[in-house]
């Protein structure tokens, strides 16, 4: 029986516990309809969700009625949402097609915590995941994307992948029980429906079981996909660093890096590169829409974007500053027999006589230059970090604090500039203290 077959699937994968409350998606189509209907009898406690996206006219609203009607019939509370679909996607630039899955997992997961319930059910089956390995496989993939769909993603569960889509309108028709039917979905006019109505067929006409060759396949890569994670975290490293020696030692330092990174956006193309780059010393930085990684020496370091650069921060006189969640305070006295000089890294003590107001707080920039101290010559700013084997990525984030000259007078928590130190002539001293240590 079909909600055996079901039943052990669930077992198998641990997707549904029996005395929890659980969502299921309900689109009022042949899968989603099954899956209520079968987790329901088989003695789950379920809720029902229903979207209406506004982009069908009146198939939109039958659909609507039809989960209504349904739910009513069964017994089954229902949720209902309703999305301006278009404007969303117009808002955020994004595809209608994507628009409609962010408002819909959107929904479902606040909806999930509103209620307590454990997992969001969706009815997506084995031919589902047949055309998404065939889809990847299109764009090119590695062994990912061969798995097809996976049973479970966080808190969303998918129950029917072991079954058919004509497994499911088998069930249906047995039980009399009838359901809406998307008529986009009998257009070959995007990717997956030519992939369902075009290549599939075709395939079949070469191997008429192509679709359970392909799912024994996706699932076969599965297991051995479990065997080449072994040892790795589960979760990707969103920031922090990897040892280059230790990515030369394995077996497969590309897919070692791809599975490190995965979900931080960056492209296959560039994780090649990276480790290609290998190397190739110092400097080298990729960068994705969230993060970035660079080498560094011995290994490669991992960060997220900034949102924005920081602003530059005028101090026009001594007081209590705030920049960027520090707290900067800025003070003026008398070198007198009880002053001594603070050896706080965090804290600069400068001849007050030879700054020029006003003060600017900033990042580093390219060709800045100051004269560390202890040295008689200037140096770059980068050359000096470098040699204090300050990180690439930590490089860029380096501040210091200018005078009205452009002289940088400090480079924060690293070193003063040689020339404004405090010797036996000063009378009075600047004292600058970074108390929110970066």
């Amino acid at each position: 029986m079909l909600s055996s077959r079901v039943q052990s699937f669930i077992r198998l994968h641990g997707l549904l516990r029996p005395d929890a409350t659980h969502l299921v998606a309900l689109s009022g189509g042949a899968d989603s309809v099954a899956l209520l209907l079968l987790l329901q009898g088989l003695g789950y406690r379920i809720e029902a969700v229903h979207c209406n996206f506004h982009l069908r006219g009146p198939e939109s609203d039958r659909d609507e009625q039809f989960c209504t009607s349904l739910c009513q019939q069964e017994h089954i509370a229902l949720h209902l949402a309703h999305f301006d679909t278009l404007a969303y996607a117009s808002a955020h630039g994004v595809s209608i097609e994507m628009a409609a899955r962010d408002l819909r997992y959107t929904y479902f997961e606040q909806l999930r915590r509103d209620i307590g319930a454990d997992e969001i059910c969706v009815a997506h089956h084995r031919d589902d995941s047949v055309e998404t390995v065939l889809l990847n496989l299109v764009r090119g993939t590695g062994i990912d994307g061969l798995t097809g769909i996976a049973p479970r993603r966080g808190h969303v569960v998918r129950p029917l992948l072991c079954v058919s889509r004509a497994d499911i309108e088998a069930y249906l028709a047995a039980k009399g029980q009838d359901y809406v039917t998307d008529s986009t979905n009998l257009v070959d006019d995007v990717k997956r429906n030519k992939i369902r109505l075009d290549v599939i067929p075709l395939l079949q006409t070469l191997n008429p079981s192509v679709s359970d060759a392909i799912w024994r396949m996706s699932c076969h890569l599965a297991e051995a996909q479990k065997m080449a994670d072994r040892g790795l975290p589960a979760e990707p490293l969103t920031s922090g660093h990897l040892s280059i020696a230790a990515l030369r030692r394995e077996p497969s330092p590309e897919y070692v890096l791809w599975r490190r990174l995965s979900g931080l956006h960056f492209t296959s193309e560039q994780i090649r590169e990276m480790v290609r780059s290998l190397d190739a010393g110092s400097g080298r930085i990729w960068m994705s829409s969230t993060h970035m990684v660079a080498i560094d020496r011995d290994r490669l370091v991992i960060e997220e974007n900034e949102t924005e650069a920081p602003r530059h921060l005028l101090l026009p006189e001594p007081g209590v500053y705030l920049h960027e969640g520090q707290r900067i305070r800025v003070e003026q006295g008398e070198v007198d027999a009880h002053f001594a000089i603070c050896r706080d890294r965090h804290v600069a003590m400068l001849d007050a006589s030879l700054v020029q107001w006003p003060l600017c707080v900033r990042r580093v920039q390219t060709g800045d230059r100051f004269v560390p101290l202890g040295m008689k010559g200037s140096k770059l700013v980068s050359d000096f970090l470098t040699d204090r084997k300050v990180s690439v990525l930590a490089k860029r984030r380096q501040m210091v604090v200018t005078d009205a000259s452009g002289r940088i007078v400090w480079l924060v928590g690293e070193r003063l500039d040689h020339r404004l130190r405090i010797t036996p002539d000063t009378h009075r001293y600047l004292k600058i203290s970074w108390e929110h240590r970066p």
